[in-house]
């Protein structure tokens, strides 16, 4: 096994074991825990952003940069969805009214 696939398995590892620890965290009803979980959290996360530095360093993790209209084109688009769907519901209470 190389380098690179040794890597991007322990990235992996880190963005799981960071969910992980996000909803231990959200989820503990005790603050003592709930303060070791996000020191921990903390503590992945930096390993995270230290492995993805790495792995960029050797282009081993591709980053693309998205054009700023693809991005409005998107917003655009997921904007008329949800207008889309507010008229459905407004519809459909109308109809449940009568």
């Amino acid at each position: 096994m190389n380098d690179q696939v040794l890597m991007d398995n322990y990235l992996l590892v880190l963005k799981s074991t960071v969910e992980v620890y996000v909803h231990g965290t959200l989820e503990s009803s005790n603050e003592d825990v709930r303060e070791l979980l996000k020191e921990h959290l903390d503590d992945t996360m930096t390993m995270q952003a230290d492995t993805y530095d790495k792995m960029t360093e050797h282009n081993w993790y591709d980053v693309s940069n998205i054009e700023t209209v693809e991005i409005k084109q998107t917003l655009t688009k997921l904007q008329s969805k949800e207008s889309d769907s507010e008229e459905e519901t407004s519809l459909d209470d109308e109809e449940n009214e009568n």
